[in-house]
C-alpha cells in the first residue's frame, strides 16, 4: 500500500512539475483561435477572436463512474483537419448552409493511457467542442458520466442576459421546469440565478462584443444540460437536478463506451450578427433517420389562445377551420381536452371537415405519465410506445398533420429519450411534432426530420394569463430575437391582431404592443409552422392591411441578415423567401427609435411596401424609395413595429 501511494504522489508531482503542452488552431478564415493546454495536469482552453480573448483559460473534462477525468491527464496531440458540409433545411433561419471549419482532435492521456479527445469545431464565428471517452480498461463498454468540468470563463467586465432555471415539481400542477422564466438584462456575473443555474442559451456581452453559448446534438444517449455559475464570471456545465421528473430517473448519463458527448458551442462576434445569423445547432449534427414523408409547413390557426379552454368544442373548432380556410392558412391546432370535450370519433369528422377545406389539424397531447400532475388530457398516449404507435396510427388513418405534446418538465436522460422515441414514432406515421413546457431543442430541426419547433420560451399564453405579461411584451420580444430564436426555432403562438385577450375582444388582459408589432414579430419569430394567435372576428375588426400582410407572410425562409438592435431594448433584422425580403423591427424603449437602416438587399430605387406606426401606434402602409444610398430612415415608438418589404 505504502508503496503504491508513493508511486501515485510522484506521478502526480511530475504532472504539476513537467512542462506544460500547448496546442493553438485557428478556423478556416484565421479570425478564431482556440489554445489548449494541459497545465498542472489539467486540460483546458481559451478562445479569441481576432486576437482578443472572448472567452479565458477555462476548464475541460468529465467525472466517471470510474474515474476523474477532468485532472492528472496530458495532452499528447491535436490533429488538426478542414471539415466541409453542404445541407439543405426548410426548418430553419438559412435553407442553405455551407459549412466549413477546422476539426482538432486533441488527445489526452491519463497514468499513459487513452482518457479522453477533446473534439474541437471553429469557424469564423462559431467554436464547439464534444468529449470522446474511452473506458478505464480494455473490457469496459458502458459507464456513466457524473458530471462535466466543461466551464466558460469569461473576461472581467462581462454582463449577463440570462434565463434563470427554476426548482423542479413546482408551478403549475407540479410541472417545472417548463423553461419559461424571464429574462435578466445587463445583469452582473458570480449569481446563479435562482439556485438552479440558467436555461440554454446564455448570452454575454464581453467589453469586446458579445458571446452566446448552448449546446447541441442531444438525444437519448446524454442528459440535457444547464449552465451554472462557479463565482465571478465562471459558468459550468450542470446537469438536471435529481428531482425532476417526480424523482425518475438519474441526474447522470449512462453511455456506450467510446462516448461521443454533445456539443457545447459558442458563437461570438464583435457585433450581434453572428449571433443572429448563425446556423451552429444544426451544422454539427446530421439526420438520424429519413423522412417518412415530404413534410410541408405553413401558417395556422389556434382557438386557445384567445377563447382558452372552453374553446375546445366542436363547433368552436369548426369555426376557426373556416377561419383557417378563408386565411388560406394550412392547418388548425386542436388544443388540450379535446378527447374529452369533442372525442376520437368527432375528432375524425372534423379532420374530414378540415380537409374538405384544404386544411389539416395538429392535436395537443399531454406527455405525462407520472411525472406531474397537470389534468389536461389526452393524458397517458405518448409515454408509452404501444399506446403511442396505436394512437398515431389513428392519427395517420384520419388525416391528422401533427401532433403538439406538452407538460415535459425535465433534462434528466429518460425524458431526453421520450422526446427521442415521440419523433421517431411520429416519422413512422408522418406527423410532425411541435413541443411545449418543454426543453431548449438541441439540433433537432436536422436530427428529426419531422420536428417543427419548441416552445422553451414565456410564450405567448402568458399574454392571456396576466397584464405584466402584456406590459413586457415589447422587451420580450427584443430579447428572443437574439437569446432564445438565434439557436433554434421558437413556437411562440403570438402575433395576435385583438386589443383583449378574450372572445368579444372587450375583456381580459390588454394588448399594450400595436398591429404593425404583430406583423414584425410574425417575421422576428422563425418557426417552420407558425399557429398565429389570430381570431374570427379579426377579419372585420383588424385593419384589412394587416389580414393582408398575414395572409401572405411566409413561415420557411431562405437567409437572414441582422441590421441593429440590443437585447431588450430594440430588434431589427431581414429575413428572405425567394426573391422577397422582408425587413422587421420592433422597440421596447420609453423613446422613439430614430435609425437610417442601410438595406443592401433591396436594389436603388427599388418600390418598397413600409408598414410604420405613428406616436399613438395607429398603423398604417404606404410606398416609398430609399435613397442613393440604399438606406431608409425610420422611426419606431414605443411597443410599435416596423415592416418593409420589397
Amino acid at each position: 500500500m505504502k508503496k503504491t501511494l508513493t508511486t501515485a504522489v510522484a506521478l502526480a508531482f511530475a504532472m504539476l512539475t513537467a512542462q506544460a503542452t500547448e496546442k493553438t488552431f485557428q478556423s478556416p478564415d484565421g479570425h478564431v483561435s482556440v489554445t489548449v493546454s494541459d497545465e498542472g495536469g489539467l486540460p483546458a482552453y481559451q478562445v479569441a477572436l481576432d486576437g482578443t480573448t472572448f472567452v479565458e483559460r477555462s476548464p475541460l473534462g468529465v467525472r466517471m463512474n470510474f474515474g476523474d477525468l477532468t485532472q492528472g491527464l496530458a495532452l499528447k496531440d491535436c490533429q488538426v483537419t478542414t471539415v466541409k458540409d453542404e445541407y439543405t433545411l426548410k426548418t430553419i433561419k438559412r435553407s442553405h448552409v455551407s459549412y466549413e471549419a477546422t476539426e482538432a482532435v486533441c488527445q489526452f492521456e491519463q497514468q499513459g493511457r487513452p482518457a479522453l479527445d477533446v473534439i474541437f469545431r471553429l469557424t469564423g464565428r462559431d467554436i464547439a467542442y464534444r468529449y470522446k471517452i474511452y473506458g478505464g480498461k480494455e473490457d469496459m463498454f458502458s459507464a456513466v458520466v457524473e458530471s462535466e468540468a466543461s466551464s466558460f470563463v469569461l473576461p472581467s467586465g462581462t454582463t449577463t442576459f440570462l434565463c434563470p432555471q427554476v426548482k423542479p415539481m413546482g408551478g403549475f400542477a407540479r410541472t417545472y421546469p417548463s423553461y419559461e422564466t424571464p429574462y435578466t438584462w445587463d445583469d452582473q456575473p458570480g449569481k446563479n440565478g435562482w439556485g438552479q443555474g440558467y436555461t440554454f442559451p446564455c448570452l454575454f456581452k464581453v467589453p469586446a462584443g458579445w458571446v452566446i453559448i448552448s449546446e447541441t446534438g442531444t438525444d437519448g444517449s446524454y442528459v440535457g444540460c444547464c449552465l451554472e455559475n462557479d463565482g465571478g464570471t465562471k459558468y459550468r456545465i450542470g446537469f438536471p437536478q435529481k428531482e425532476e421528473m417526480d424523482g425518475w430517473g438519474t441526474p447522470t448519463a449512462s453511455v456506450s463506451l467510446p462516448a461521443l458527448t454533445p456539443w457545447r458551442t459558442m458563437t461570438l462576434g464583435t457585433t450581434l450578427a453572428p449571433i443572429v445569423e448563425t446556423t451552429v445547432a444544426n451544422d454539427l449534427v446530421k439526420p438520424k433517420y429519413k423522412a417518412s414523408r415530404d413534410y410541408t409547413y405553413g401558417k395556422g390557426t389556434w382557438s386557445w389562445i384567445i377563447r382558452m379552454d372552453s374553446s375546445c368544442n366542436y363547433d368552436e373548432q369548426k369555426e376557426y377551420i373556416d377561419f383557417a380556410a378563408a386565411l388560406g392558412y394550412r392547418s388548425v391546432l386542436v388544443d388540450a381536452h379535446w378527447d374529452t370535450t369533442i372525442g376520437h370519433d368527432r375528432i375524425a369528422e372534423l379532420s374530414r371537415y378540415a380537409q374538405s377545406k384544404g386544411v389539416g389539424l395538429f392535436l395537443w397531447y399531454n406527455s405525462n405519465g407520472s411525472w406531474n400532475d397537470a389534468p389536461q388530457g389526452p393524458r397517458h398516449r405518448m409515454n408509452r410506445s404501444s399506446v403511442r404507435r396505436k394512437e398515431m396510427q389513428w392519427m395517420q388513418q384520419n388525416g391528422i398533420l401533427g401532433i403538439k405534446v406538452d407538460f415535459f418538465g425535465g433534462d434528466k436522460q429518460a425524458m431526453m429519450q421520450l422526446y427521442e422515441d415521440i419523433l421517431t414514432d411520429a416519422n413512422e406515421f408522418g406527423l410532425q411534432c411541435i413541443f411545449h413546457g418543454c426543453t431548449l431543442p438541441r439540433g433537432w430541426e436536422r436530427m428529426y426530420p419531422n420536428y417543427v419547433a419548441s416552445e422553451a420560451v414565456l410564450a405567448s399564453e402568458n399574454l392571456s394569463f396576466g397584464q405584466g405579461a402584456c406590459d413586457a411584451e415589447a422587451k420580450n420580444g427584443c430579447t428572443h430575437t437574439f437569446i432564445r430564436n438565434s439557436v433554434a426555432s421558437m413556437d411562440f403562438g403570438g402575433s395576435a391582431l385583438n386589443k383583449r385577450y378574450s372572445t368579444g375582444n372587450n375583456n381580459g388582459t390588454y394588448r399594450r404592443t400595436s398591429d404593425v408589432y404583430a406583423l414584425a414579430t410574425a417575421v422576428l419569430f422563425q418557426s417552420s409552422v407558425q399557429h398565429f394567435a389570430l381570431a374570427p372576428n379579426n377579419l372585420t375588426d383588424a385593419p384589412a392591411w394587416a389580414i393582408a400582410f398575414m395572409k401572405q407572410v411566409p413561415t420557411t425562409w431562405d437567409d437572414i441578415l441582422f441590421l441593429d438592435g440590443y437585447p431588450g431594448k430594440y430588434a431589427i433584422i431581414a429575413r428572405r423567401a425567394g426573391d422577397k425580403w422582408y425587413v422587421a423591427g420592433i422597440n421596447a424603449e420609453q423613446q422613439p427609435l430614430k435609425r437610417t437602416v442601410t438595406l443592401p438587399m433591396f436594389a436603388k430605387d427599388t418600390p418598397l411596401t413600409v408598414y410604420a406606426d405613428d406616436a399613438q401606434l395607429n398603423g398604417s402602409v404606404k410606398q416609398v424609395k430609399q435613397n442613393k444610398r440604399q438606406q431608409l430612415t425610420v422611426t419606431i415608438p414605443q411597443n410599435g413595429g416596423l415592416v418593409v418589404v420589397n
